[in-house]
Formats: structure tokens, C-alpha cells, sequence
């Protein structure tokens, strides 16, 4: 028996076409090329940061400018030296601050510093080449005084030239990057567009950085610190200012007020700024996020729970984990702890107006209801807390749940705006307490009210409790109008609907029509029985429900129905009926069926054809003369 053994295979190394790359990460991984300047500053800040771990009284200089096509900074950080631009520069994904590999890191004290660095992925000058044609780098080592600077010269065909040079080219530590613009991106280019980019991303870095547009007048400074809400101000009202004009700068409105959002153990600072307008709940807000004084991104829209769609937040964090394009936050753990961190103390704004400052709390809730009631869902202490203030619709008016309860023990609800439009007025003239739960979040509010308030009773309207409040009609009458009632059913017994006489308020209503959740329910029971085969009818026959029916209620004390009611046709007085039935089904807004569709047109041409023939009887009668 003999035994081949497969000869080992040659390793090869990837092939990167630095064209195709760019490409990539200009319109896959940024979403924009102005990260260019980000990448200039931070590698900039985190050369500072290793400089300073070795030597902790080194000078601090980033000086960047702009001019003519040409964008250079400069920094007095670690430098490097020939072999290390050679490795570092054109290897992609190698990062002097990654460690482990012989790299950086490894040097005694340094280790420590990597938590300080802003960049992590290791793409670093890679970026710059979304605007550039060529990027020069000019460097010298703090780490090696006798090493010579080196220059670095890339291009954005893929290749690039190291060359040391002579000691008087730059004869202190540290590093200057120039970029050449490429055809078609200049406007990325020009000094006010650097700059503004610079102050964007750059403003509460922890060094010093200026910036020179190349006319001769003084470096301007990029950075603004500390950051307003970290500052110190000779009043609160003094506070309160400065951040409204902080906002307005940043987002372009006054707020209604701030909330501070320091959380010192999570490393997060910052301000959240109450819009002073309403807006959607399925509106994700924009917050903007700085990591360790650099600009993340101003989309961040998982930072604050959904409730909180109300504020727009800008902080500063160290230990948030930004996404491999440094764009957005990575969704974590660590994230998720401080987003219901940060919504606590919300919360506990809200906790904090209720208690000392109502006139405020009222002025939010004016323009911020949903977002409490939102909060409140998931909060009984909350919605404890908020009941004197959470206005709702009702039949006695706009008020908060709390007014509405010291008057009425039962409270009863409607799950649609138009269920509550039409029983309103009429609950409101019988003493019927009823909400509208028809807007979003008041009805799981209302199911959550018995648990804060025990003594409450809370029930969704029904048919029968609003019959029982209207007021009966003498029985003589009743007994009296019997005739016109039976026809009136007869005439209704085919869309599932009662008949009861009642005198109400307002007169002008002539008829309402009322039903509930369990009388929909049997009703569309009995239109799927009629359609079905014979097992489905038999299965759907079992189900039959006990509940009432819906009801049209008729207003004894409306002129129309008494006329009605005395009319001597029985088939003109069934036509009546059935367009009483149609204006109130119309009234309520509901949806109709097919059937109810068809009751109309009937109940339409026939009161048409009554009139006509009529005119026509008159007419007659007139020739006759």
C-alpha cells in the first residue's frame, strides 16, 4: 500500500486595486468624502496622545490650512520613521495604535494610551484619498532623536515612494500631511469649507488646533472648550442662555428647556434641548454624538429611547463604540445601558417640572402630551405622577384625567375619534362620562388608570350603558307608538340592528346609532354566515354570541320623528326609518357594508319617488279643479 502526500501550497498575498478601494469607501462605507478632514484630525490628536505618553511635557501644535488646491496639517505628535511609514502608511488595516504585533503599542507606558485614541480600524490616510490625488507626508520620530525625517509620497494609482531626508527638513518630532485635491473635488478644498468642516468635527477636541486659509491674517482656533454645558455660568438663568443660544447654533431652534445628561460611570456628557414644537412620534430624532471630543456623527437616532422623540441631544462620550466608519454608534450593551440611562433622566426632568415648576411643566405638555403619554405606557409611577396634568378629550371638555375622575367614578371610553364626536354631546347632556380614546396612546393609558386609581371603573362605551342614561318615554306613549316601532324593526331586522325609543338631548339629533365591540363582532359573525358553505355555517352557527345587537336610538323629543311616527303609509313610514338609519350610520363614521350601501340607495329613491308622485297627485288634483 503506498501513500501520496499533497506537496504544500505557496501563499500568496491580496492584490488591492487602491482605485476600486476609494470607490469603495467614497460610496459604501463614509457617507460623505468631508470625513477627509476627521481622518486629518484625528490622526493628528492621536500622534499628540502618543507623544504625550512618552513625553509628558512634549509641545501640543495641530496648525491646519488651506489654499489653492492644497489642504496640509501639521502636528508636534510621535512621528514616525522609515520602517514604520513603510508598514504603517501604505499597509491597509495596520494602525500604530492596534498593538500586539510588534507595533506602537508594544513600547513600555503605551498600552495604557490606547484607550485614549480616537481611530481604531486602521484605514487611517487610506480615507483621504476620496478627495486626493497625491497626499505627501513629511515626518520625523520622537521615539528615535537620531532617526532621520522621512518622506512619504502616495498617489491614488496605488503607488508610493519612501525617502529619507536630510535633518534640517524638519528638525523637531512630528508630522505634516499635505493632500493635492483631485480633479472634480476642490470644493472639498477651499479654505471655508475646510474650516467649516474642521470647527464641525474638531470644536471639543482635547487640543489645541488652529486654522490658516493662506491671506496672511492670524491662525484662527478650530477648537471650543470647554463644551457649553460643562461651563461655568454666574447664575442658572445665565445657563439656561447660553445653551438656548448653543441650540440654536447647532440645530436652529430655540428650546423650550434643557436637560442635562451627565453620566459619569457610562463617560457621557452632554445636553438634551426640548424642541419647542410637536412632532411625529414615528420621527426618529438626529442626536449628535462626540467620541473623546470628536464629532461621530449628528444622526446618531438610537442614543434616546423612542419615547423621547421629543429632545434633540449633543454629547460627549469615551466608552461608546463607534461603527467601522466612524458614522454611528455600534448597537450594543453598552449602548442600550446608557440609553435608559439617559431616558431616566428625562424622566426625571418631567419628575423635577411636576414637583416645583408646573407653569413649565404645562407649557411642555401643551406641545409634548404624546411623548409623556408614550412614556407613561411603560411607567405607573409616572403616570401617577403625570395625572394632573395629561390633557385628554372628553365629554366635559379638554381636561386631565384626574379633573375628569373627580366627577365621574365610571368613566367609559370610545376607541374612535368619530365614535366620540357623535355620542359627546349627547353623553354630555345625561351625565355620561365618556372618553375619547381614539388618539394614539390614551386608550392603553385609560386600561392602565385602574391601577393607579383603584377606585375607578373604566369600560369601554357600550350601546346599552348610553340607552339606560337617556331618558325613557312615558309607557303610555310607548304603548301608543308600538305600531310605528314594529315597523321601524321589521325594517331594520336585515342589518342586524335593534329600534328603542328614547327622548334625548340635543333635539336636533333625530336618531343615533350605537353599537360596541361585541356587537361588531356578531355582526360580522352573521355576514360570514351567510356566505359560507354548509360546515362553515354550522361552525359559525355555534359561535352564535349573546351579545346585543346594534341599536338606533330615536329621539321622541325631535319633531321629524314624531311626524314619522304618525304617518298613516306603513311602507313610507318603513322608508323613513331606513333613512334615519342610513343618516345616523353615516353620522358615526363607520364603515359600510354592502348591505348598508344598498339600504341607503333603496331609502334615497324611494323618498324620491314619494315626492315626485306627490307633486304628480297634487298636480292632478289641480287640472281637476
Amino acid at each position: 500500500m503506498t501513500s501520496t502526500s499533497t506537496p504544500p501550497s505557496t501563499p500568496h498575498s491580496f492584490q488591492v486595486d487602491l482605485r476600486g478601494l476609494v470607490d469603495l469607501l467614497s460610496h459604501h462605507l463614509y457617507s460623505s468624502p468631508r470625513v477627509y478632514v476627521r481622518e486629518l484630525l484625528q490622526n493628528a490628536v492621536d500622534a499628540i496622545t502618543a507623544r504625550h505618553a512618552l513625553d509628558p511635557a512634549a509641545e501640543v501644535r495641530i496648525r491646519l490650512s488651506a489654499s489653492a488646491g492644497r489642504v496640509t496639517i501639521e502636528d508636534s505628535g510621535i512621528g514616525l520613521t522609515a520602517a514604520e511609514a513603510h508598514s504603517l502608511l501604505a499597509t491597509i488595516g495596520r494602525s500604530s495604535k492596534r498593538g500586539g504585533d510588534g507595533t506602537d503599542l508594544d513600547e513600555p507606558g503605551l498600552e495604557a494610551t490606547r484607550q485614549e485614541f480616537l481611530g481604531q480600524f486602521g484605514i487611517g490616510l487610506l480615507a483621504c484619498f476620496v478627495v486626493a490625488r497625491q497626499i505627501r507626508v513629511v515626518t520625523r520620530s520622537a521615539r528615535d532623536p537620531q532617526a532621520a525625517p522621512v518622506e512619504w509620497l502616495a498617489t491614488d494609482d496605488g503607488s508610493y515612494t519612501v525617502r529619507e531626508l536630510p535633518h534640517e527638513a524638519r528638525p523637531e518630532p512630528g508630522t505634516t500631511v499635505v493632500l493635492e485635491a483631485r480633479p472634480g473635488a476642490t470644493e472639498w478644498a477651499a479654505p471655508a469649507k475646510v474650516e467649516e468642516l474642521a470647527r464641525d468635527y474638531g470644536s471639543l477636541l482635547p487640543y489645541d488646533i488652529t486654522f490658516d486659509d493662506g491671506e496672511g491674517g492670524e491662525p484662527r482656533p478650530v477648537t471650543d472648550r470647554p463644551a457649553v454645558w460643562d461651563r461655568a455660568f454666574p447664575t442658572p438663568a445665565a445657563r439656561r442662555v447660553a445653551l438656548a443660544g448653543h441650540c440654536a447654533q447647532l440645530f436652529g431652534f430655540t428650546p423650550l428647556d434643557s436637560i442635562d445628561l451627565d453620566l459619569p460611570v457610562a463617560g457621557v456628557r452632554g445636553v438634551a434641548y426640548v424642541l419647542p414644537e410637536p412632532t411625529s412620534p414615528a420621527h426618529r430624532a438626529g442626536h449628535r454624538v462626540h467620541l473623546k471630543g470628536m464629532l461621530l456623527t449628528d444622526r446618531a437616532d438610537t442614543l434616546l429611547p423612542d419615547w423621547a422623540f421629543f429632545v434633540r441631544a449633543v454629547l460627549d462620550t469615551d466608552t461608546l463604540r463607534p461603527t467601522a466608519s466612524r458614522e454611528n454608534l455600534y448597537d450594543d450593551e453598552t449602548l442600550a445601558a446608557v440609553r435608559d440611562a439617559l431616558g431616566a433622566r428625562v424622566r426625571g426632568w418631567l419628575a423635577e417640572l411636576a414637583a416645583s415648576d408646573p407653569e413649565r411643566l404645562a407649557a411642555f405638555l401643551q406641545v409634548h402630551h404624546l411623548g409623556v403619554k408614550s412614556m407613561a405606557r411603560h411607567d405607573s409611577e409616572l403616570l401617577g405622577l403625570m395625572l394632573p396634568w395629561l390633557p385628554f378629550e372628553t365629554s366635559d371638555g379638554s381636561m386631565s384625567l384626574q379633573e375628569f375622575a373627580a366627577a365621574h367614578t365610571d368613566i367609559h371610553f370610545t376607541r374612535t375619534v368619530e365614535e366620540f364626536r357623535q355620542i359627546a354631546p349627547i353623553a354630555a347632556a345625561h351625565g355620561l362620562g365618556v372618553i375619547n380614546a381614539g388618539y394614539t396612546y390614551d386608550a392603553d393609558l385609560l386600561a392602565l388608570l385602574p391601577a393607579v386609581r383603584p377606585e375607578l371603573k373604566v369600560t369601554e362605551l357600550d350601546a346599552g350603558a348610553v340607552t339606560e342614561r337617556l331618558d325613557p318615554v312615558p309607557t303610555a306613549t310607548e304603548l301608543a307608538l308600538a305600531p310605528f316601532l314594529a315597523t321601524a324593526r321589521t325594517h331594520l331586522e336585515a342589518q342586524g340592528c335593534d329600534v328603542v325609543l328614547r327622548a334625548f338631548q340635543p333635539v336636533s339629533v333625530p336618531a343615533l346609532y350605537l353599537d360596541d365591540r361585541q356587537a361588531r363582532q356578531e355582526r360580522d359573525r352573521t355576514a360570514a354566515l351567510e356566505s359560507a358553505d354548509s360546515l362553515w355555517s354550522g361552525i359559525l352557527g355555534s359561535l352564535r354570541g349573546s351579545a346585543p345587537r346594534a341599536r338606533l336610538v330615536l329621539n321622541h323629543n325631535n319633531p321629524l320623528i314624531r311626524r314619522i311616527a304618525a304617518l298613516p303609509d306603513e311602507a313610507l313610514t318603513g322608508t323613513a326609518v331606513e333613512s334615519l338609519y342610513g343618516q345616523a350610520l353615516l353620522m358615526s363614521q363607520r364603515p359600510l357594508r354592502p348591505a348598508d350601501s344598498t339600504l341607503l340607495n333603496r331609502a334615497f329613491l324611494g323618498l324620491l319617488e314619494w315626492a315626485t308622485h306627490s307633486t304628480d297627485a297634487r298636480d292632478a288634483q289641480e287640472d281637476q279643479k
